[in-house]
């Protein structure tokens, strides 16, 4: 299961945006607290030994930033290709970065935007 190094999200649509990295990534979410001062829901990116971290997801508000965080993936072209079925965009194609591997930058349905990386040291 595909895991950032670090994210936080928000969303103008919390449902929806969960629909999305549910179906995409396979990514779990459970809403956090008694509905307390905010909305937030916990994010369970994956389990085991695999490295990564988990994150969380509070609706947008006026003081809510921007977020911008790289997911790796085993293929950015598979990864790209489910990201559009499930109503996210590619905004920066499929793009080398030698010696590292294939990046592309894509865009949420909430409007978020994130990298998705695939290791590959012969990229050129």
């Amino acid at each position: 299961m595909p895991r950032p190094i670090h994210f936080d999200l928000s969303a103008d649509d919390p449902a929806r945006a969960e629909k999305f990295y549910s179906s995409v990534f396979g990514w779990k979410f459970s809403k956090w607290g008694d509905g307390g001062p905010m909305d937030y829901w916990m994010i369970q990116t994956g389990e085991g030994p695999e490295p990564g971290i988990d994150g969380g997801m509070s609706r947008r508000g006026p003081e809510s930033g921007p977020g911008a965080n790289t997911i790796g993936v085993p293929n950015v072209d598979d990864f790209a290709a489910k990201i559009g079925a499930a109503g996210g965009k590619v905004l920066q194609p499929k793009m080398a970065i030698p010696g590292v591997g294939w990046f592309a930058f894509c865009q949420d349905t909430e409007g978020n935007g994130f990298g998705i990386m695939q290791p590959d040291e012969a990229a050129r």
